[in-house]
């Protein structure tokens, strides 16, 4: 069953159940999957899939921030609990070993030495990592290791 098919089956259980919170942000996932379709004029597979769920998290979570300055508690509380429903469907999330160990394989592959060659390290490990880790925690690490 693709991620597709299990969030449009996990919308029909929201539903029975009545679980109106949860239901909404199931929604939300098949509405931004469905615009990137229209947008794009093909069927999403799974790693597309994981591509819109991941950014709705970074929007969330830039949106918690941006919360957390203005004092709406009320808010962040909702947009984590976005965040709680839209993460079971991503792949399990890497640790820092793990991270570290493929970007070691890619400063490896692609012959970086230095900063100007992050962009060729990030385009090797934006695919391995995508739903994975956060990027921008990431780029960081690549940031330490070249500069």
């Amino acid at each position: 069953m693709s991620i597709k098919e299990r969030i449009q089956q996990d919308m029909k259980d929201a539903m029975r159940a009545r679980d109106k919170e949860r239901l909404a942000t199931i929604r939300l996932m098949l509405a931004a999957i469905k615009q990137r379709e229209v947008d794009e004029r093909i069927e999403l597979d799974d790693t597309q899939v994981i591509t819109v769920l991941d950014r709705m998290i970074k929007q969330r979570r830039e949106s918690i921030s941006q919360f957390e300055q203005a004092g709406r508690d009320d808010l962040i509380a909702r947009e984590q609990g976005e965040i709680g429903v839209i993460t079971p469907y991503l792949p399990a999330a890497l640790d820092e070993d793990e991270i570290r160990a493929l970007i070691d394989a890619a400063l490896a592959a692609t012959g970086a030495s230095s900063i100007r060659d992050m962009g060729k390290v990030m385009a090797e490990l934006k695919p391995k990592l995508a739903g994975r880790a956060d990027m921008g925690a990431v780029s960081a690490l690549i940031k330490a290791r070249l500069g």
